[in-house]
C-alpha cells in the first residue's frame, strides 16, 4: 500500500518563540504521515525517539489541524522478512505495518537513480 499524503504544520511552542530573536524566528516544520493511505484514524508521524526505551517515541498526531505530541511504544510486530527487525511505527497503528507502507517519491526515485547507476543496484 501507498504511505500517506497527509501534511501538516507544526508550528513552533510558544516558549521557543519567546526564547527567539526577533529578526529570527523559527519556522513551523512540516509534517509527512507515516500510515499506510485510507487509515481511519489520526496522521502519525515520529518525531524522536531517547533510545528505544518504552514510551520514549514521540509522535504527532493530527486530524483536522489539531496537531498532538503523545509518547507512544513501538509496535512490537517482526517483519516477517527479517526476524531481528521490528515494525517502525506505533503500537495498535491503523493500516500495515512499516514494511508493507510504499513511499511513491523515494520509490520513484530509487528507480531513476537505478535506471542512471545500474551497477549500484544489484540484483
Amino acid at each position: 500500500m501507498n504511505q500517506c499524503t497527509a501534511v501538516a504544520l507544526l508550528p513552533p511552542p510558544e516558549h521557543v518563540l519567546a526564547l527567539s530573536v526577533p529578526d529570527r524566528r523559527p519556522e513551523a516544520g512540516h509534517l509527512l504521515c507515516e500510515l499506510g493511505e485510507g487509515h481511519d484514524e489520526a496522521h502519525a508521524t515520529l518525531l524522536w525517539d531517547e533510545g528505544g526505551r518504552p514510551g520514549s517515541a514521540v509522535w504527532a498526531r493530527w486530524r483536522a489541524g489539531q496537531v498532538r505530541l503523545l509518547p507512544l511504544p513501538w509496535c512490537a510486530v517482526r517483519d516477517p522478512r527479517n526476524a531481528d527487525a521490528a515494525c517502525g511505527l506505533f503500537a495498535g497503528h491503523p493500516s500495515g505495518h512499516d514494511w508493507e507502507v510504499t513511499d511513491p517519491t523515494d520509490e520513484a526515485i530509487t528507480r531513476e537513480l537505478a535506471r542512471r547507476h545500474p551497477h549500484l543496484f544489484r540484483r
